[in-house]
């Protein structure tokens, strides 16, 4: 098969392109033929060695696919061959990627891609959706009736949350740029405020009424002092893109509000939590109110040119997704 792979660690001048053995899947596991993969911010820490974790090289780099089912081993259930799939947790902890023609997948990190949905689209969606989810729900608990504050509303994660926080009954504050104050509206954002705004807290804590039940900062600006002011008491704030920076924790008001900060990277996330965002974004997917907001497609080739685009920061708000070239 050929693969998007690194034999060490580094910048994406070490991704290299080429033929790799076909991998063979053990009794608990399911070949994919890949149809779609893509690129988080989470696959450049792991290729570049920011996030440790266990990797056996040659690594075949990426972390989420769409496909259909080439072979089931003997112990999977629930999968058949040619059944349409989607996983999100591949090209970590011990596990090869996805950007290849083929991946082997642990029977219980993949499912089932809805009827009529473009692989494309799950395929982009699959992080940042699942992202959210385990972000506003297993550790924000957001309910309904709760007020949240998804920062960074336009981004990939970020649009996802306020569809998924909206569609769970929460009254979204979101804060984005003038420009897609709009876009962000039309996901189900109750109020949108300019981040740029210098009164930006004021004008959030206008709109929260009672304070912010969970405050969820998808743009990795994490200025806690701002999130700590704004909670309701027992508010939490959700930290979810914390590679850069030193915040500092506003320790008494935190107290005074029984508050809780907590960090949460989906790569610690369990098979069954994974699993239990996937039914949510699984359905949102099917009915159609969860979409991508904008994709480039671009040969699996040019995963190294992709790596180098998300470093730096050229493709706010579109997802790239890579296809294999089977005409060799």
């Amino acid at each position: 098969m050929r693969a998007a792979f690194v034999e060490q660690l580094g910048p994406p001048e070490n991704i290299r392109y080429g033929e790799l053995p076909d991998p063979v899947p053990g009794p608990a596991d399911v070949l994919v033929d890949v149809t779609a993969t893509t690129i988080n911010h989470v696959d450049t820490f792991v290729r570049s060695g920011t996030w440790r974790t266990p990797v056996e090289f040659p690594f075949v780099i990426g972390r989420d696919l769409a496909g259909t089912v080439a072979e089931v081993g003997r112990d999977v259930t629930g999968f058949a061959v040619g059944d349409p799939v989607w996983c999100n947790s591949l090209g970590h902890a011990g596990r090869q990627g996805a950007a290849a023609e083929l991946a082997v997948v642990p029977a219980d990190r993949l499912y089932p891609l809805p009827a009529g949905v473009h692989p494309d689209d799950a395929v982009a969606l699959a992080h940042p959706a699942a992202t959210a989810y385990l972000a506003l729900f297993t550790h924000g608990r957001c309910r309904a009736g709760g007020t949240v504050v998804v920062a960074g509303a336009a981004g990939n994660v970020g649009g996802a949350a306020v569809v998924l926080a909206a569609q769970a009954g929460a009254r979204v504050i979101a804060t984005a740029s003038a420009r897609d104050a709009e876009y962000c509206r039309s996901l189900g954002a109750a109020e949108v405020v300019d981040y740029r705004d210098p009164e930006l807290t004021t004008r959030i804590r206008a709109a929260s009424r009672d304070g912010v039940d969970a405050y969820v900062d998808t743009a990795g600006e994490n200025d806690l002092t701002r999130a700590v002011d704004l909670l309701a008491p027992r508010g939490r704030v959700v930290v979810l893109a914390g590679m850069r920076g030193r915040p500092v924790l506003p320790v008494e008001p935190l107290y005074l509000k029984d508050g809780s900060v907590l960090g949460f990277v989906i790569s610690r996330a369990s098979t069954a939590e994974l699993a239990e965002a996937a039914g949510t974004v699984n359905r949102l997917l099917a009915s159609g109110e969860l979409r991508p907001r904008t994709v480039e497609t671009l040969p699996l080739s040019a995963a190294a040119e992709a790596h180098r685009r998300i470093e730096r920061g050229d493709v706010r708000g579109k997802r790239l997704v890579l296809h294999p070239d089977r005409t060799h």
